[in-house]
């Protein structure tokens, strides 16, 4: 794993953006196509806000996956990952070359199969994730299931992860934040062949401290990434404040 430390959420963002790009460009230059995972959330705000502008980008070759949605939730709701996706990307580039969104309104385990299916055929280049307050991993809470290979789940949220979204705007009450999605496995992000993950804000810091220093599992379910070859970690330094001997 590589870390970067940046000043701001708003450096973060820079670095990590631009070394998604680097990436995506590169990997269409060697294989004329690039897949990619993008996270959603308001840790990756500021690095889609560069990811955006990087003008070397062919979207045209890009193909696009995301990593959950919650069960039940319509897409015109304010917290739904596909809105998300659309508002704060799709619509802010060129047409990609396809785009599989999680359909968290159809059969949860059709709609699993369904896009395990095609994400097997299209192997991932770069994933670009966060860390939840909880240590999660996409909507992996702990423990987390390092052992399936099934490529999407339907998972039960925790009620960290649920007060987290509450916390970020995204819902009223806690009462209406679902407490069932489809996520990503830990499984089929670890087999992106790069991860960038980004990571702002003082709340994140427990989590990052424990998923880099603790003994790595399901428990701390981030903690996975340091068996990753090309992981790239971007913090911003409040999310690197517990950190031993902090740069």
């Amino acid at each position: 794993m590589e870390l970067s430390i940046q000043n701001s959420p708003e450096n973060l963002g820079f670095s990590a953006g631009r070394k998604a790009a680097g990436l995506i460009v590169e990997t269409i230059k060697t294989k004329g196509r690039a897949h990619i995972i993008l996270a959603t959330g308001a840790s990756q705000f500021e690095t889609q806000k560069q990811l955006i502008t990087e003008k070397e980008i062919d979207w045209s070759k890009v193909v696009l996956f995301h990593l959950d949605e919650y069960i039940g939730l319509s897409d015109t709701h304010p917290a739904s990952f596909r809105k998300y996706i659309k508002e704060r990307f799709l619509e802010k580039v060129p047409p990609l070359k396809a785009v599989y969104l999680v359909q968290g309104e159809s059969d949860a385990e059709k709609e699993c199969e369904r896009l395990g299916k095609i994400i097997r055929e299209h192997p991932i280049d770069l994933a670009m994730i966060g860390i939840g307050e909880n240590g999660h991993l996409a909507f992996n809470d702990p423990p987390a299931d390092f052992d399936t290979d099934k490529p999407f789940l339907v998972v039960n949220l925790d009620e960290a992860c649920r007060r987290q979204q509450l916390n970020e705007g995204w819902f009223t009450s806690l009462a209406d934040v679902p407490e069932k999605a489809i996520s990503m496995s830990v499984h089929q992000i670890l087999l992106s062949k790069h991860i960038i993950c980004s990571v702002p804000d003082r709340r994140k810091a427990a989590a990052v401290r424990d998923c880099l220093e603790k003994e790595i599992s399901n428990l701390r379910p981030a903690s996975i990434l340091r068996n990753h070859q090309s992981c790239f970690l971007f913090l911003d330094k409040q999310a690197a404040s517990l950190i031993e001997n902090n740069p």
